[in-house]
């Protein structure tokens, strides 16, 4: 029987028109293709240590060039943190042995300063790069890293450790491989803490962004074309007026980075968020309605589907993601013992042979004044976290537990949190000078500038990732006051507060080094304590003090955190656990 019309059916052959989306993400995507076409000659251009500038100018029309170099520094710094954070947690969550050296050693990495990397890692990236600007712009990336990273895996390990256990008996039943597992349950049960603190180290690298472009290490200088470095130039010639330009440039960029790709990644995470009942109002973002809206995102990710599907086959002989319900007791003391036996030796021959190191050269009396002025950093460091949590919990929760509030102030929070608070200290300088405030009073509110924001964004996460259901459950029952907060609010965010206080903490240590020591111009003032100890020794290249201080500060904060902070997570992992 003939069909009308005839076949095929007219509409079959008609290509789909053409959507003003389509324009808008094609032309965005052209226009990041060709910024990076053309930073690529820059960022190898020739280099030689001896004859590099030790500053850059600070000629205004620059910004906008030095603003796009930091932030392609910013973003690769975030990509390789991500890559770190997936492997580096995973390992830590899910390997029983390697959980009891990897979380100490990540105490130990979060406490070392961004300075004390690059005193070590400068030299070798520029000898691994010879003649090119392309080793100390691996240098400058690599001490951005080590400002973002470690928040983002104290993050992603907690969400994997206090993983609901309904979804772990489902991913056994469903029999996933390891790597199903992964980015199946483990990636998406963990995203929005990860998105949250991925947010939130993004901002805390900004402040550290000056001592990564501008780089003060054994009596050389070297500057990179950036925000940050244009800034440091224009704080040592005294210039207020050029401050104030990298102040507002940096203002837009925060703000204009936070539109663009924080809040669609927040309003994205919402997808993955476990819950029974739909809160009444989500995060939303132009941006990502316009990517929604767009077909070019499924057709670039069209072809990587046959790869996905590739790797799920070729990582299913490494077995399932399950764990033996039934150990033998026998082999596992043996296993540890021997481990242990084994990690004592190294940790011993290390210490034996940093410790001859030091006696040969400062003598063993430099760490009996290095932990004196770690007491004094460390007093510090105690007053910045309880003011920070009196203050940034209630604020926090507020903000997280009402989506209409939470759309108003994270902007708000994410400019102030990424704003680099030493971009300030001159400001901070004279008034200290005019005022009379000793900067051993007046580190306190440096630090705090740079370090409390840790715990104001884990709460905010904490507060908006509890399920809507167990909300209308407490206001169904009337639950108000100080009991709600003493029975329901506390609890649900007390994990996520844990993570920000450690985090805020080591924070702080970091802030330490460039809040223990201020200049603008012919005014320079020193704290006593353990930043500027470190500072003054990197600026000298004296490594045998940059041991000493780094290694007391290690002490400081690996005891810190498995006398105190690590039993408040295992409160939260038994306790607490939603």
């Amino acid at each position: 029987m003939a069909v009308p019309g005839g076949f095929p059916a007219r509409g079959l052959w008609r290509r789909p028109a053409l959507r003003w989306p389509d324009v808008l993400v094609v032309a965005a995507l052209i226009a990041l293709l060709y910024g990076l076409l053309r930073l690529g000659p820059a960022l190898n251009a020739p280099f030689l240590p001896k004859t590099a500038p030790s500053e850059v100018s600070t000629d205004p029309a620059n910004l906008p060039y030095y603003a796009v170099r930091s932030l392609l520094r910013m973003f690769v710094a975030l990509f390789i943190s991500l890559i770190f954070t997936f492997v580096y947690a995973t390992a830590a969550a899910r390997l029983r042995r390697a959980e009891k050296v990897l979380i100490p050693v990540l105490d130990i990495l979060q406490s070392v300063p961004v300075l004390g990397f690059l005193a070590v890692t400068v030299t070798a990236f520029i000898n691994l790069f010879p003649g090119s600007e392309l080793g100390l712009e691996a240098a400058s990336v690599f001490a951005i890293f080590t400002s973002m990273a470690w928040n983002m895996t104290f993050a992603f390990y907690h969400s994997l450790v206090s993983q609901p256990r309904d979804l772990d008996e489902a991913a056994r039943i469903m029999r996933l491989t390891r790597w199903e597992r992964f980015w199946r349950l483990d990636v998406p049960s963990g995203m929005i803490p990860l998105v949250w603190n991925g947010m939130l180290s993004f901002g805390g690298a900004w402040f550290f962004l000056a001592a990564s472009e501008s780089i003060s290490v054994l009596n050389h200088h070297y500057a990179l074309p950036g925000i940050g470095s244009y800034a440091a130039a224009a704080i040592a010639q005294a210039n207020l007026s050029h401050v104030g330009l990298a102040i507002l440039v940096m203002i837009v960029l925060v703000i204009g980075v936070n539109f663009v790709f924080w809040r669609p990644v927040t309003a994205w995470a919402e997808r993955f968020r476990v819950e029974e009942s739909e809160s009444a109002e989500r995060p939303r973002s132009l941006v990502l309605d316009v990517l929604r809206r767009s077909q070019v995102p499924e057709q670039l990710g069209r072809p990587l589907r046959p790869v996905g599907r590739l790797l799920d086959r070729v990582t299913r002989p490494f077995g399932l993601a399950e764990h033996p319900l039934i150990v033998s007791r026998t082999r596992e003391r043996t296993g540890d013992v021997f481990f242990a036996g084994v990690l004592a030796v190294l940790v011993a021959y290390g210490a034996w042979e940093a410790l001859g190191y030091v006696r040969a050269t400062t003598g063993l009396g430099e760490f009996g004044y290095a932990f004196a002025l770690g007491a004094a950093t460390f007093a510090r460091v105690i007053v910045l976290v309880a003011f920070a949590t009196v203050v940034w919990v209630p604020i926090g929760v507020w903000i997280g537990m009402n989506p209409k509030v939470t759309r108003f102030a994270q902007p708000i929070v994410q400019v102030l949190a990424s704003f680099p608070a030493n971009f300030i200290f001159p400001f901070a300088t004279l008034v200290f000078v005019a005022w009379h405030i000793p900067l051993n009073f007046g580190a306190i509110l440096l630090m705090a500038l740079g370090a409390q924001w840790y715990i104001l964004f884990n709460v905010i996460a904490g507060a908006s990732a509890i399920p809507s259901d167990l909300r209308e459950a407490m206001t169904n029952l009337r639950v108000r006051g100080w009991l709600r907060w003493k029975n329901f609010i506390l609890p649900a965010v007390f994990a996520s507060y844990v993570t920000g206080g450690i985090t805020a903490a080591g924070g702080a240590w970091n802030a330490s080094i460039v809040a223990e020591i201020v200049s603008y111009g012919p005014h320079h003032l020193t704290a006593t304590g353990l930043g500027a100890y470190i500072a003054e020794a990197t600026a000298t290249g004296n490594f045998p003090k940059i041991l000493v201080g780094i290694a007391v500060m290690s002490v400081y904060v690996v005891l810190t955190n498995r006398l105190f902070w690590r039993r408040l997570y295992a409160l939260a992992e038994r306790r607490y656990s939603l």
